[in-house]
């Protein structure tokens, strides 16, 4: 069970956790909209977002490995990112190709030009967790969040409890 999930996403029977190894690398990245009225100014953004997201999904060597894509509010929308690496990560929100870039250069020169008027916040947060610094339970569940970036397996294989799965470490190779 655990190889990477399928598109068809059927629910595992019974309780798994993710089969991450080693360190786990997680963007949370968002916008929220300041004045609904402003919509030239906040679906760009959203577009945008679904643009980058097509991207990577096209060339899974740039190492997104997974991503859900949430709503905290009718203001705020936000995408859960699951990465290969930190590494990967900087390169692609760097790499010249990429249009992140592109994007990031464009927001740039508007507040330089005083363009930006507040309509529409944009955030990102970024994390690198140590191995045996997360758990991950699903119950019944398709591959979801960090097991839909590192595949699935039966809960008992990192533990019996949530302290024994967050001490949780990868055989040494």
């Amino acid at each position: 069970m655990s190889a990477k999930p399928t598109a068809g996403r059927t629910a595992a029977a019974g309780r798994t956790t993710a089969d991450a190894r080693g360190d786990v690398v997680v963007l949370l990245i968002g916008m929220r909209v300041n004045h609904f009225r402003a919509v030239h100014q906040w679906i760009p953004v959203m577009l945008a977002m679904f643009r980058m997201l097509a991207e990577l999904k096209k060339d899974p060597a740039r190492g997104l490995l997974s991503r859900v894509l949430l709503t905290a509010s009718p203001r705020t929308y936000y995408v859960v990112q699951y990465w290969e690496s930190a590494e990967k990560l900087y390169a692609y929100a760097s790499a010249p190709d990429a249009f992140h870039r592109e994007v990031w250069a464009r927001v740039n020169r508007m507040e330089r030009g005083g363009k930006a008027r507040g309509h529409v916040g944009i955030w990102h947060e970024a994390y690198v967790v140590p191995e045996g610094r997360y758990e991950a339970i699903y119950g019944d569940m398709p591959a979801f969040g960090l097991a839909a970036a590192h595949g699935q397996v039966p809960l008992a294989e990192r533990g019996r409890t949530g302290k024994d799965r967050l001490a949780w470490r990868a055989p040494a190779a």
